[in-house]
C-alpha cells in the first residue's frame, strides 16, 4: 500500500523579545516534522509586520514585549488575519492576564516553563481549532475571580503606575484633575490599598493592567 502524502507543515511565527530563548525555542520546533518556523520576530510591532508579510497558522506570542503586547498582537491578529491562530506563552501568567487573553480570542494560554515537545502537541491543538489553557493558571482565574475595576479606572491607574502627578494624568486621559482623583480614589479604596502607587501595584500584580 502507498502511504498518504503528509499533508502541509504548520506554519509557525515566534515572538518574543529574548533573543536566546526565542532561537532556541525555532531550533527544537524546527525539529518537529510537521511544524515549520516561518517568522520570528522581537517585539508586538515587528510581530504584526511579520505576520502580514508570512502568514502563519498559529502565532506563539510573549506575553510581555517592548510596544505592544502579545494580547495586543493577538487583538490585532484577530481582525486582520482571522486564520492564523494565536497563542500566549508567558513567564508571567496571572489571572487578569489569562481573562484579557481569551477576551483577546487568543486558544492557547501557557507558561515558559513547558517544555519544547509540550510546546509543540499544543501547538498542533490549536491550530486544530480546539484551546488549551494551562491547568494551574485556569485554576488561579477562577479563584481569583474577576477585576473590581471599571475600563476607565484601569486605564488611569496604569497611568499613575510610573508615579506621573494628576495634572500630567489628567492631561493625557483628557480629564479633569479632580475627575482624575475621583477615579483613582475609587480604585484605591477597591483594592484595599494605601494610595494610587500601590493600589496599581496590586492591580499590576493581579493582571488586572
Amino acid at each position: 500500500m502507498i502511504p498518504e502524502p503528509a499533508g502541509e507543515p504548520i506554519r509557525v511565527m515566534l515572538a518574543d523579545d529574548e533573543h536566546l530563548i526565542r532561537g532556541a525555542l525555532a531550533a527544537l520546533l524546527g525539529l518537529e516534522d510537521d511544524l515549520r518556523v516561518v517568522a520570528e520576530a522581537a517585539s508586538g510591532s515587528e510581530a504584526l509586520a511579520m505576520a502580514r508579510v508570512h502568514r502563519p497558522d498559529v502565532a506563539v506570542l510573549d506575553l510581555q514585549m517592548p510596544g505592544l503586547d502579545g494580547v495586543m498582537v493577538a487583538t490585532s491578529l484577530r481582525a486582520e488575519l482571522p486564520g492564523c491562530r494565536t497563542m500566549i506563552v508567558t513567564g508571567h501568567g496571572r489571572p487578569g492576564h489569562l481573562k484579557r487573553a481569551l477576551g483577546a480570542g487568543v486558544r492557547g494560554f501557557v507558561p515558559k516553563t513547558v517544555s519544547a515537545q509540550r510546546l509543540a502537541e499544543i501547538i498542533r491543538t490549536v491550530h486544530g481549532g480546539s484551546r488549551y489553557v494551562d491547568p494551574e493558571l485556569a485554576a488561579d482565574a477562577i479563584s481569583a475571580g474577576d477585576s473590581p475595576l471599571t475600563a476607565r479606572e484601569a486605564e488611569l491607574l496604569e497611568l499613575a503606575e510610573g508615579g506621573a502627578p494628576i495634572a500630567e494624568i489628567a492631561e493625557r486621559a483628557s480629564l479633569t484633575p479632580g475627575t482624575v482623583r475621583n477615579y483613582l480614589s475609587a480604585a484605591t479604596a477597591k483594592l484595599g490599598a494605601e494610595n494610587r502607587h500601590a493600589a496599581a501595584r496590586i492591580a499590576r500584580a493581579q493582571g488586572w493592567l
